[in-house]
């Protein structure tokens, strides 16, 4: 199995490296690449670097093995598997193991999914994985201790069961692990966070005249507490796998629409006269 590393703390978070001892130790006959972030980029989502070259520096990991640092995004490590600075194409994408967890909504902003999702969109399968921190919050990690053996082992094992898992082409898997004994693991939806955002005037900035600096995203999120979500299995101690898309069409909704005559909103504008 040809299997691309990737992650968006960087090349040298220790989440990434747990990861790819545990792949190399579990899964028989793995060809293993690594290309991360050559530092933390944590929340960037699905963004891309379009604008500028792309720096790339081979690492050595002091195992006798070699990665890629690059000054891109988790997607563009993807991106670069791809289009020929590995000597194959892989045939599996593993993000991870990110440093905290990427629950319910945050997934939409996770560095750690994105490169996921890539895999979805150039037909790779892909898992993401993310560990809870020891304190066991449920909002953000921004640091404190994490343990990453049990989501290490358990990730390294799904992959090399991956072929026997019922699932459909162009489905990533969000695994997600909490801090503390592991009692289990089970498939769950996505669950709904509450941001408690807010505006927030910061002291010392730079006094340039007109210039302000502002706080907006200060305070932990909380969540929705629903049965049958990954909020709800990390709460009671179980590894959340949940099953994602990138289908975002609400099909519903087309049926509804189609009903209606949306061509009258057009008017005269582009229409042709004669």
């Amino acid at each position: 199995m040809k299997v691309l590393l990737t992650n968006d703390d960087g090349i040298t978070a220790s989440g990434l490296h747990a990861f790819r001892r545990a792949l190399l130790r579990n899964v028989p006959g793995i060809e293993l690449a690594v290309i991360a972030p050559d530092s933390n980029r944590s929340a960037v989502g699905r963004g891309i670097t379009t604008r500028e070259p792309l720096v790339v520096e081979e690492v050595e990991f002091g195992d006798g093995t070699v990665g890629f640092a690059t000054d891109g995004t988790p997607v563009d490590c993807v991106r670069f598997a791809t289009l020929g600075l590995l000597p194959f194409t892989p045939e599996l994408i593993v993000s991870g193991i990110n440093h905290g967890a990427n629950l319910g909504d945050d997934i939409t902003y996770s560095g750690t999914v994105a490169a996921a999702f890539e895999g979805v969109i150039l037909d790779i399968p892909a898992v993401a994985v993310s560990q809870q921190a020891v304190r066991g919050e449920m909002g953000w990690h921004f640091g404190g201790e994490l343990d990453f053996d049990a989501g290490a082992e358990f990730a390294a094992n799904l992959v090399a069961r991956l072929d026997e898992l019922p699932l459909p082409p162009r489905t990533v898997l969000n695994v997600n692990v909490p801090a503390g004994e592991v009692l289990g693991a089970r498939v769950c939806r996505l669950g709904r966070r509450i941001y408690h955002d807010r505006l927030e005037l910061q002291e010392g900035g730079d006094g340039a005249e007109g210039h302000r600096r502002y706080r907006i995203y200060g305070d932990d999120p909380s969540y929705i507490d629903e049965d049958g979500t990954d909020f709800e299995a990390i709460a009671e101690g179980h590894i959340a796998v949940t099953p994602l898309h990138y289908d975002l069409t609400h099909r519903e909704s087309m049926r509804e629409l189609g009903d209606y005559d949306l061509a009258s909103l057009v008017g005269s504008v582009g229409k042709t006269v004669g």
